[in-house]
């Protein structure tokens, strides 16, 4: 029996906060009785044999992992410490490791433990207290979650080898633009970036091209440089929210890129309403300080095929209402089924 794969657009889109919503999981005693081959404080259900659960049982400690041990779950406990050793059965065939909500720090990570993993897929390091990234050596890792943590710093060039790496969540840290400058341009695969939550004054740079998802909300944000999203040919969600945009900091056209289909620039500074491409479909600039509705940031022209996709559109909170919409709006906007403004 192996874990159940949820699509990759399911798990690139969902942000839910769910305890288990990260990774694929079904509780031990779902699964029958343990087998021989496992450590006494675990269970490794004999319908799923490479499986071995610890979690939640108030572990002080990451115990030792038997052979013939993929899938490795000990989130829920009460980990300060990585001992060398324990993982010396497993080196090249331990494929998940979950280690969300625990209390380890970077010194308690002993040589000779995660960075001896060399065919990690998934490594979940959550609500823990690092202070910087635990990376192994693995080129088969595809997926990288380390939020709440107290990360200040995420040196360059860790992730230079992780061609296969298509999600990263390094959401609320401690991460300056500094910090991560240069951090992510490994991962030519990288689909998912997560930086919200932090105290960035820029949108991350050197990301991959492939990047569709860029999420940054709640830093310290005011400007976005000219041409950045055209870097990223492929992006198709874009989240600035709750951060300190203001006009003087996007400089002309910088959203009309044809790839995107969802921007938020809600709960900012913004005075007037950023120029789109044709092609987006959900707008968000609630709670700025827009006093003027411009047509001409939906549609320089007009006609049977040039027209905004734009199905939603969020205006509420600002300083304008629908009366100060255009009356040639309806045929711009002739597919916008939902306009906020209240």
């Amino acid at each position: 029996m192996f874990p159940l794969r949820i699509p990759l657009l399911a798990i690139l889109v969902n942000v839910a906060l769910c305890q288990y919503d990260y990774y694929d999981y079904q509780p031990a005693s779902m699964l029958g009785p343990s087998g021989p081959n496992c450590n006494e404080e675990c269970d490794c259900p004999v319908t799923f044999p490479s499986a071995m659960y610890c979690d939640s049982r108030k572990l002080k400690k990451v115990p030792f992992v038997p052979t013939g041990i993929k899938y490795l779950y000990l989130q829920n406990n009460q980990i300060e410490e990585i001992k060398a050793g324990v993982f010396d059965n497993v080196t090249d065939t331990l494929r998940w490791l979950i280690l969300d909500r625990n209390q380890i720090t970077n010194g308690k990570i002993e040589k000779g433990t995660i960075d001896k993993l060399t065919a990690l897929e998934k490594l979940f390091f959550s609500y823990n207290n690092l202070t910087e990234p635990i990376i192994p050596p693995s080129k088969s890792l595809d997926e990288l979650k380390m939020m709440y943590n107290q990360m200040s710093k995420f040196p360059s060039g860790l992730l230079n080898d992780k061609e296969n790496l298509t999600s990263i969540n390094v959401q609320h840290n401690l991460l300056t633009s500094d910090a991560i400058a240069g951090a992510f341009k490994g991962p030519k695969k990288l689909l998912s970036l997560d930086v919200s939550h932090n105290k960035l004054k820029k949108l991350p740079a050197g990301v991959p091209s492939s990047l569709e998802i860029l999420y940054a909300d709640f830093n310290d944000i005011d400007g976005i440089g000219a041409g950045y999203l055209n870097k990223l040919p492929t992006l198709q969600y874009l989240r600035v929210s709750n951060n300190k945009l203001v006009d003087s900091g996007l400089p002309a056209g910088v959203f009309n890129v044809t790839s995107l289909l969802e921007l938020d620039l809600s709960f900012n500074k913004l005075q007037s309403i950023p120029e789109i491409n044709e092609q987006l479909e959900q707008f968000y600039l609630q709670a700025n300080e827009i006093n003027k509705f411009d047509l001409s940031s939906f549609c320089k022209y007009v006609g049977p095929v040039n027209y905004s996709r734009l199905k939603h559109l969020r205006l509420d909170a600002n300083n304008i209402t629908h009366s100060s919409m255009p009356a040639e709006s309806s045929n711009c906007l002739r597919q916008c089924s939902d306009i906020m403004f209240e």
